[in-house]
């Protein structure tokens, strides 16, 4: 299987090389017993890649049990993992399995592990060593054979120097540690996540064609998603609940959404704010703005003449734009704006007044090394 076709079968979406190299991983890894721990802030979908090394793994026709140790109240986490005899406490009115035992001969995927107290730490540590554990109120231990994932939206490093966690427990899980990027990092997998919104949405509530302004999609790129993906759904979402007309504009974002604004000229374009700059600096980003419109310029009026008159020659023209290097200059003014804003392609886009779609179109089309 490829690092492709593993996207298509989980519907992990995404183009960027952190994406693929996460994917690359899985394969490697899917197929060995060893324990994963997954990083990644809340909404990244965490769970999704611990689905997708299950489903590759030799255990994929076992179960896959979730439990979120943040969720499940202290007093009741034990029992909710190892399972209890009847009898064994006030309200254990008959025999029940743990999470453990269900996922026997499968994977147990421990969400927000780093929620969990330090007294169950103990217990989890023995389980996952000994593969056995004592059910509550039981007097034999029950073997299992089970494979472990942990995820976390914290820095347990961080958490075990706190001794907020155990450190044995710690070294135990992260044999191969999985780090799952934020939304913000890797914006050129934005737009194929819109638009796998926008299908599947369409699809369940059986509406017509939905089409995002560019303005929309400004709005789009230009925020900073703290809440990953699961945010970027449930805008997506929203706004298409909302529409009307099936046209979504940048107005209908702006309630959802805290985009950076940027201010308007007379004429309605977009006049991005300089802000502690020479007049140097001011003056060469207006012209890498001027080229790129005039080139625009050139191409309209060239096809234009020709539409009226295909058997006229046009050599000043051409020799115009051939002089220019428009391509050229379009290209080096993108390194440029790249180079001031240290990568940061929402920031270069406004420095260049042109959508950050287009610059990402851009960049694949003059090959820019990023």
């Amino acid at each position: 299987m490829t690092s492709e076709e593993l996207q298509n079968k989980f519907g992990i979406i995404g183009r960027s090389k952190e994406i693929a190299d996460i994917c690359d991983i899985i394969l490697q890894i899917a197929q060995t017993d060893i324990s994963v721990l997954i990083y990644g802030e809340s909404g990244v979908g965490k769970e999704l890649f611990a689905k997708a090394i299950h489903g590759v793994s030799r255990r994929e026709k076992q179960s896959m049990i979730s439990v979120n140790c943040g969720a499940i109240p202290e007093g009741i986490l034990e029992s909710e993992l190892f399972g209890h005899k009847k009898g064994s406490f006030t309200g254990a009115i008959e025999t029940r399995k743990g999470y453990f035992e269900m996922a026997d001969n499968g994977t147990l995927f421990l969400d927000e592990i780093a929620e969990m107290p330090l007294t169950t730490q103990v217990k989890l540590l023995r389980a996952i060593e000994t593969n056995e554990f004592l059910r509550i109120g039981g007097e034999s231990l029950t073997k299992v054979n089970v494979r472990y994932i942990a995820a976390t939206n914290k820095d347990l490093q961080t958490q075990v120097e706190s001794k907020k966690f155990r450190d044995d427990l710690y070294f135990r899980l992260k044999a191969v540690t999985l780090n799952i990027p934020p939304l913000r990092r890797r914006k050129e997998d934005l737009e194929m996540l819109v638009y796998h919104f926008i299908k599947k949405f369409k699809d369940e509530n059986k509406i017509p064609k939905i089409e995002f302004s560019r303005d929309a999609w400004d709005n789009l790129y230009n925020h900073s998603w703290p809440g990953n993906v699961r945010e970027l759904k449930n805008v997506v979402e929203s706004a298409m609940a909302l529409s009307r007309t099936g046209y979504i504009d940048g107005e209908s974002l702006i309630s959802l959404i805290s985009s950076k604004t940027n201010y308007r000229s007379n004429d309605g374009k977009s006049v991005p704010v300089l802000v502690r700059k020479s007049a140097e600096e001011v003056d060469r980003e207006l012209i890498y703005r001027a080229l790129i419109e005039l080139k625009k310029d050139i191409l309209d009026l060239k096809g234009l003449i020709l539409n009226r008159d295909e058997r006229m020659d046009f050599p000043m023209l051409i020799q115009t734009e051939e002089t220019l290097n428009i391509d050229e200059l379009e290209k080096k003014s993108i390194i440029t704006a790249l180079k001031k804003t240290n990568g940061r392609k929402p920031d270069a886009a406004k420095m260049l007044n042109i959508s950050t779609r287009t610059l990402y179109r851009k960049i694949k089309e003059y090959n820019i090394d990023e």
